[in-house]
């Protein structure tokens, strides 16, 4: 049975960016219905999680990406961009991870 004949939401995909908006190796800041999203580009895959650092707030889509962990800029803390995952601390959690689609060259974000 199908996730969708389950009862589970699909969510809408809302275009954010342009493929050539993200070089590789760097990220970006989007934002999709009022929510601050760092989109990054690994070796032209493109990954999305949530801007704000679990540890005090930083700006993820304003740190250093290092393969595919960002490290925030305010006090370190590492996450990977590809599942929101706390890779290292001060972070005490992890940030949400959205899931993308590329079509062209437009970057799509599924609306949670």
């Amino acid at each position: 049975m199908s996730p969708i004949a389950k009862g589970v939401y699909m969510g809408k995909f809302v275009k954010v960016a342009e493929t050539k908006d993200v070089a590789a190796g760097t990220g970006i800041l989007v934002e999709l219905e009022g929510e601050r999203i760092a989109l990054f580009n690994v070796d032209g895959t493109f990954c999305a999680i949530g801007d704000v650092c679990t540890h005090s707030g930083g700006p993820l889509s304003e740190g250093d990406l290092d393969g595919d962990v960002v490290t925030c800029p305010w006090h370190g803390a590492q996450f990977d961009v590809k599942n929101g995952e706390v890779i290292g601390p001060p972070a005490p959690d992890p940030v949400h991870s959205y899931h993308i689609k590329v079509e062209g060259t437009a970057i799509l974000i599924e609306r949670p």
